[in-house]
């Protein structure tokens, strides 16, 4: 009898202990719960039509991890009914009255096995009365002894007789392994935690693609628990943005002062909103400026179409982005409604923060080179997963990135994958680090053509009449002085010659207009050239498509010094433009490639107006070269189904 008391009173010590551990650890770790906005009311059953229960699923090894879950969904609804199926034998029973404290029924049973009766049969009624009880029955569904992460076939038999929704979880947490069957993971204190769930999956679900789900989930929590801890260069960042904060506050009233920011919209630079966040997934996109965002809008019809329910939250840095957008949510029809745009904040944390509380993306989308140390550890922390789109990363900003390799952040680690747009962009990201390297092409290839005010063409055309039009788009501080030489060569023989100068930073139209005696007209000034005029100063945002359906012939800016690296070819390719670009278009490399020759390459301004001549004398010959230039860049598919793949996975 005394052997018995000595164990018994052991027992509850242990008990004691136990819970006195486990309660600790809940308590001191700073826990991240987040995951689909769809499976919330399911877990919480805060709609009158889900309440009548949920199955959530865990792995084994996170068991110690779910009481974390459960006080949480206890802290929200009081009086959330929680039931959890645990095995018939010791193991269980003391598992029972460890999670007892945490307002946690229990089921005794698990599968029956080689003809063992183990109360697999009864559990299974009683978890059916649970579920139609308005409970949520919590399963481990490779327990209680394995093998470790394989579904057992009572999971799928669950949900077919109940009907109820299953929410994965993933979990992951500071603390140690033990060296059982299942590895069980032990919360340490004063640590930091993950618990993400997914989306409610339905009947009919195979074991293979629930594993699937909770195997995903699982490794973003350890992904985001591995590479949320900030290092010294995320803290110096993070405090140099801090310090800032009074600059980027004087810039961005001398940005709106220059027109590049909207007085009404400033508050969005520091993540404020007055737009409520709609219910449901929102997936996050960042595109810099305009051809960012052409490239984006094929991609977001395509996963709207996939995904009737998700709506699309579109930032950019400048306001010609923000018009695309404006414009194309006036003809997108239904979609318009579940398109939200807003300017990206600057990369401060207070900012980024305030921002990603409010709109809680489901994933973030980055384009091009857009890569933000701050806004990028901001979601690793709260496992938010950040993929690259049409990922840039030429040969001078891989060196770059190489030299600073040991003391930059953990960025390229971070991502969960890059979408590349060549080989070499590929070849570059994985040599950073990046875990997962893709390339589905240049997205810039199928996008559509840059939009244009069809009144303003037509007045313009009737203005300019016959006269021939060269375009120098997009021009950077250095050419416009090679250019006006080029275009005096010209007129020589080709007085007529009409020269549009489309500055890429419009504020400098006043600089460049200072270069031309007389002064020539200016578009910001809303002046328009005469007949005497040769030169026309296009200094506004987000016309380029108007002034390349002007021009018979346009260069491609940023390629004609040595610290260029060119533009992408690929907008005035789609209208049918004939093009030259300098010999400095390293950055776009290529897209110039699989144009073949059909762009021109010139070297210096007496190039620049040979072309020029030839194009004007012989305009057949060379149409024809565009429209070839158009049929290399055509494409059978508009978005990879691919890439729609790869996204979707982002938002398990």
């Amino acid at each position: 009898m005394n052997r018995i008391s000595l164990k018994r009173a052991a027992g509850r010590s242990l008990l004691v202990l136990a819970r006195f551990y486990v309660d600790l650890t809940i308590r001191t770790t700073r826990w991240t719960i987040t995951g689909a906005p769809e499976s919330f009311p399911s877990l919480l059953q805060t709609s009158e039509r889900l309440a009548d229960g949920c199955i959530t699923a865990a792995w084994h090894r996170t068991l110690l991890m779910l009481p974390a879950m459960c006080r949480w969904a206890h802290d929200q609804k009081p009086d959330l009914p929680i039931t959890v199926m645990i095995s018939r034998n010791r193991d269980g029973r003391f598992i029972s009255d460890l999670i007892a404290p945490w307002n946690i029924a229990s089921i005794e049973g698990s599968s029956d096995r080689n003809g063992k009766n183990k109360g697999g049969s009864r559990a299974l009624r009683e978890a059916c009365t649970a579920l139609r009880n308005g409970a949520i029955f919590m399963i481990t569904p490779d327990g209680p002894r394995g093998p470790a992460e394989t579904v057992q076939a009572g999971t799928e038999t669950l949900m077919r007789l109940t009907g109820k929704p299953l929410v994965p979880i993933g979990a992951a947490c500071t603390g140690f392994t033990l060296p059982s069957w299942d590895r069980l993971r032990v919360p340490l204190p004063f640590g930091r935690g993950y618990l993400l769930y997914g989306a409610p999956c339905t009947y009919p679900m195979t074991g293979d693609e629930i594993a699937a789900k909770l195997k995903t989930l699982s490794a973003r929590a350890e992904s985001s628990l591995a590479l949320g801890r900030a290092t010294l260069a995320d803290r110096l960042w993070m405090a140099l943005g801090t310090a800032l904060l009074p600059a980027l506050r004087a810039m961005s009233l001398i940005r709106l002062r220059r027109g590049k920011e909207r007085l009404d919209r400033l508050p969005e630079r520091r993540g404020r909103t007055g737009l409520v966040r709609p219910q449901g997934t929102i997936l996050w996109l960042h595109a810099a400026s305009v051809g960012e965002t052409h490239s984006i809008l094929p991609l977001i019809a395509a996963l709207a179409e996939r995904h009737p329910t998700h709506h699309f939250l579109v930032t950019t840095a400048t306001t010609s982005g923000a018009d695309i957008i404006a414009a194309y949510q006036r003809q997108a029809g239904p979609l318009a409604s579940r398109l939200i745009h807003q300017f990206i904040p600057y990369d401060v944390p207070l900012w980024t923060r305030r921002f990603l509380d409010h709109w809680r993306p489901s994933a973030l989308l980055l384009t091009d080179s857009e890569l933000w140390p701050g806004i990028i550890l901001a979601c690793t922390r709260r496992a938010i997963p950040v993929g690259v789109l049409n990922g840039r990363l030429s040969a001078r900003s891989w060196q770059r990135w190489q030299k600073m390799k040991r003391f930059a952040p953990p960025l390229f680690k971070r991502l969960a994958f890059v979408a590349a747009r060549g080989a070499e962009d590929a070849r570059h990201f994985a040599a950073l680090g990046v875990r997962d390297v893709v390339c589905f092409g240049d997205l810039k290839q199928n996008a559509p053509p840059p939009s244009v005010d069809q009144g303003e063409l037509a007045t313009l055309r009737a203005h300019i009449g016959n006269r021939p039009v060269f375009l120098a788009a997009s021009t950077h501080e250095g050419e416009d002085e090679i250019v006006l030489r080029a275009a005096a060569l010209v007129r020589r023989t080709l007085p007529d010659l009409l020269t549009i100068i489309a500055p890429r930073h419009p504020a400098r139209g006043e600089q460049i207009a200072a270069l031309v005696t007389p002064s020539p007209p200016r578009r910001s000034l809303g002046q328009k050239p005469s007949d005497a005029d040769p030169i026309w100063i296009a200094d506004t945002l987000g016309e380029l498509g108007l002034f390349y359906r002007l021009a018979y012939c346009a260069l491609i800016g940023n390629s004609l010094l040595p610290s260029g690296g060119g533009h992408n070819p690929f907008e005035p390719v789609r209208l049918d433009v004939v093009l030259a670009t300098g010999p400095y278009h390293g950055n776009f490399r290529p897209a110039f490639e699989k144009l073949g020759g059909f762009v021109t390459a010139i070297k210096n301004e007496q190039d620049m107006a040979e072309w020029i001549g030839a194009v004007v004398d012989n305009p057949t010959t060379w149409q024809a070269k565009a429209r070839q230039a158009q049929a290399a860049i055509a494409s059978q598919e508009t978005v990879p189904a691919a890439l729609l793949d790869r996204i979707d996975a982002l938002c398990v």
